[in-house]
């Protein structure tokens, strides 16, 4: 094992911190750490970081589920419109995108610096969210008709799809705002979706790309274990001082992915 690959589990263990810390943002440190540290296309990277985050939040909502903090029925509600486009976008939008985007005066865009560029712009939304907000208020709204549950779905699915991001950091805030779900409950039942969105979405890509299994399964164990770890940890920490120190990071990792992929 060489001092990169060393890094690159090392890494792994800083992904489950974060996801057991905050809830979120497995995939935003994933998909860098993949690219940019390992050395894999940003296909692939997305690919492993749907089987990362969908496995390890797996986990989180059997944690959460012991709480109380999941709503099955809402979850699946919007698991059902957003797995599908999930696993549509992974299967064919994007292996169907080709790999010459479009050139300007000297400059060409690939495919892979247009997904790393895209990755990076919902990353931006993300941090400023974070940064900005801290933890979505709960509201008292009512909740609305299933038409609209079945659209919102789809796009977040088919965004989550393209990046390879479970989307926790979207759906927690459509549970909260849509679905009229407390905050706490909305963060452990958009677990259930990010679990399903992600696993699926990993099955289309299996039918595309070679799987470096025994990389993948122990990048994955590492990383649960550093939930195991976060989670106990979250006791003892403001979630609300992390989400914004975290947003602060996540700025900063999309300011260097525009950096590195226009220069």
């Amino acid at each position: 094992m060489d001092n990169i690959q060393i890094l690159g589990y090392i890494g792994a263990l800083i992904v489950g911190l974060v996801l057991g810390l905050i809830g979120g943002g497995g995939s935003i440190l994933t998909v860098p750490l993949l690219v940019y540290l390992l050395g894999y296309n940003p296909v692939v990277a997305t690919a492993y970081s749907l089987f990362v985050v969908g496995t390890s939040s797996m986990v989180g909502t059997y944690q959460k589920y012991k709480k109380g903090l999941v709503d099955f029925k809402t979850g699946l509600a919007f698991s059902f419109p957003s797995f599908i486009a999930v696993y549509l976008s992974r299967r064919y939008l994007v292996p169907g995108i080709p790999n010459h985007l479009f050139s300007w005066g000297g400059y060409t865009l690939t495919k892979d610096m247009g997904i790393m560029l895209f990755f990076a712009i919902i990353m931006l939304f993300a941090a400023i969210s974070m940064i900005k907000k801290g933890e979505p208020e709960d509201t008292q709204s009512s909740g609305q008709p299933y038409y609209k549950t079945f659209f919102q779905g789809v796009v977040i699915g088919t965004i989550t799809g393209v990046i390879g991001a479970g989307g926790g950091f979207l759906y927690v805030p459509a549970l909260v705002l849509w679905a009229n779900i407390p905050m706490k409950k909305a963060v452990g039942t958009s677990l259930i979706i990010v679990t399903i969105n992600s696993l699926i979405g990993f099955i289309g890509d299996i039918q595309t790309l070679d799987i470096e299994w025994f990389f993948l399964l122990t990048f994955t164990g590492i990383s649960i274990l550093g939930i195991l770890i976060g989670v106990f940890l979250s006791k003892f920490v403001s979630s609300s001082k992390l989400k914004k120190s975290f947003g602060v990071f996540v700025l900063l990792m999309a300011g260097y992915i525009m950096y590195k992929e226009l220069q």
